[in-house]
């Protein structure tokens, strides 16, 4: 028997700001410094925001440019009835050719191999050519301008072949050799472009956020070449690096909250959670928070990390366990059952947002916003009003 929960009562959710997710949308295009169109990144179910959701706020202001990883991703916006150009940025197997034909997706070509697998399906697949300019990812070798072409040209009749692109690697970095990695990158895509020319395809691009901000000012490339940006972190709010300054205005759009299931007393002595690995050095409080490392809270905060409470942090005291993490709530006051914990977001004169939370880890905000599970639930605020997925 499936049972439906009406789960208004939450234990540990995500609130997704989809009016700050346009702002971030507008704000960032407003900054760039040519006339160009915004692919909007949307894979990892929008780095945990929510593709259906984002995809359609976006929809609504015009864009109709979207990227994903996989075919799953694409299926899934197609079957939500988000219409647009969604470029899939990774590998499908050519068994769901007529998968990608039938609901007119495009997918990427990592290779001459893998666009031969397809050609040989019989399907005329839209399909962009993935060029390796030097991050050695996917892509034909960018190196070797003569043989891209050769490739590129070779599929125009059986695949139905309508853009190329790279990534570029460093272009979140203000170093010196970065930027001159970035500009050797920039250089081979514009050559090959220039090439490929007279076929006039309409999906040419290679900016993603921090290219935008720092590059399209290059009009020795960007001539021809800087009608799309690839928009992703900053959509979401967050920098790509500490060095890229972001347009004033965009914020993160995402909230990550918790409820305090317990309080108790613990006596001096004691020791706490799995392992026994913290003792408590007086009387204390303590507070068990309904989220753990299933929830995506990384095990690696256990006795480093806090979370925030009525505008007070609370350091996490023991090993954080699979649905619970216990925090010291010793100094602050009137702590009870069902109050609220702040994982990502603000409270009180207190913010500790996804960047933060990766500096701890030493990684990136992108991890900390993917490994937020499905398990954690969505609610999406527009308008003041929530709407539950």
């Amino acid at each position: 028997m499936e049972v439906h929960v009406n789960q208004i009562e939450k234990r540990s959710w995500v609130e997704v700001d989809l009016s700050q997710i346009k702002s971030n949308y507008l704000l960032y295009k407003k900054a760039l410094k040519r006339d160009v169109s915004i692919m909007a990144v949307i894979k990892a179910d929008a780095y945990g925001h929510g593709d259906v959701q984002v995809a359609r706020v976006l929809s609504d202001l015009g864009c109709n440019l979207f990227a994903v990883s996989n075919i799953d991703e694409a299926v899934g916006l197609r079957e939500a009835g988000i219409k647009g150009e969604i470029l899939i940025l990774g590998y499908s197997s050519p068994y769901y050719a007529k998968t990608l034909y039938d609901l007119d997706l495009t997918q990427a070509l990592v290779s001459e191999e893998y666009a031969e697998q397809l050609a040989n399906t019989g399907f005329r697949i839209k399909c962009q050519f993935a060029v390796d300019t030097g991050m050695n990812r996917i892509g034909i070798d960018g190196d070797n301008l003569q043989e891209c072409e050769r490739i590129i040209r070779a599929f125009v009749k059986r695949l139905n072949i309508n853009g190329l692109f790279t990534h570029l690697c460093v272009a979140d970095s203000l170093k010196s050799t970065d930027r001159d990695f970035t500009l050797s990158q920039l250089n081979k895509f514009h050559s090959l472009a220039e090439k490929l020319s007279d076929l006039k395809l309409p999906y040419i691009h290679c900016c993603n956020s921090a290219a935008g901000i720092q590059y399209l000012d290059e009009s020795t490339f960007f001539d021809k070449i800087g009608s799309i940006v690839r928009l992703g972190i900053v959509l979401y709010g967050m920098k790509p690096s500490d060095e890229i300054q972001i347009p004033n205005g965009i914020r993160p759009a995402l909230q990550w909250k918790s409820v305090i299931s317990m309080v108790k007393r613990v006596h001096a002595g004691e020791t706490i959670g799995y392992g026994r690995t913290y003792r408590v050095e007086k009387d204390s409080i303590i507070a068990t928070v309904a989220t753990g490392y299933a929830d995506g809270l990384s095990r690696t905060l256990s006795n480093r990390g806090f979370v925030l409470i009525n505008g007070h942090k609370a350091p996490i005291v023991g090993n954080i366990c699979m649905d619970q993490t216990l925090v010291d709530v010793t100094d602050i006051p009137n702590v009870k059952t069902g109050m609220h914990a702040i994982i990502l977001g603000t409270s009180g004169d207190y913010s500790f947002l996804a960047d933060d939370m990766a500096t701890s880890l030493g990684t990136i905000g992108y991890e900390v916003l993917c490994d937020i599970s499905k398990r954690v639930q969505r609610f999406y605020i527009s308008s003041h009003f929530f709407c539950e997925l």
